[in-house]
């Protein structure tokens, strides 16, 4: 099967996730500069989560780049990612409504687990439906970021009940560690096409 369908769905449900999360964010209805400080955790919390979704949709575009062809197993794990990327605004709004609160924290914490568990599975599946040979298999490698980030996942939901900023403190280490496009997948395009 051809990736376009696949790809140009997942851009619209993407551009959705963020087009509901800024939604979240109230209008003061006080004209003073300090109402917007009462927002500060709303706000911040919708950055964070701003940078994770188009970490995201960075990531799965350059993925699909390097992708030939597509399996009914990649189209269910395709979903499977997006549904829980699709829970991200509701987590970031409880969350920042909350100023980050442990139960808050740790809800947002399974979510982007979730999330993380579920790109890795599609990443697995595109790499048996292209061949260990192909060039998202040699890209992917080891696959070192996305374990190190699947490791700081699990320890934030341990560290919010230490506290729950150190909870956030990981997840925005997993966003440090993302936030540069990941260039495994260009410099083996590079490669494939200078041959």
């Amino acid at each position: 099967m051809t990736k376009n369908r696949l790809e140009a769905f997942s851009d619209g449900v993407l551009a959705i996730v963020i087009t509901i999360m800024v939604l979240e964010l109230k209008v003061p209805h006080d004209a003073d500069p300090a109402a917007l400080l009462k927002l500060a955790p709303v706000f911040l919390s919708y950055v964070l989560s701003f940078i994770y979704v188009g970490i995201y949709w960075n990531n799965h575009h350059h993925t699909f780049h390097a992708v030939k062809h597509v399996t009914g197993g990649v189209l269910w794990a395709n979903l499977h990612l997006l549904f829980w990327l699709s829970l991200v605004p509701f987590t970031t709004g409880w969350m920042g409504e909350n100023h980050f609160s442990k139960w808050t924290v740790f809800v947002y914490a399974l979510n982007l687990l979730a999330c993380a568990l579920a790109y890795t599975i599609m990443l697995r599946l595109l790499i048996a439906a292209d061949g260990r040979d192909s060039i998202i298999a040699k890209a992917v490698g080891k696959d070192a970021k996305g374990y190190i980030s699947l490791a700081l996942y699990l320890l934030s939901l341990a560290a919010v009940f230490v506290h729950p900023l150190l909870a956030t403190a990981c997840h925005v280490a997993v966003a440090i560690i993302w936030l540069v496009p990941d260039k495994r997948i260009e410099r083996i395009l590079q490669q494939e096409h200078s041959r």
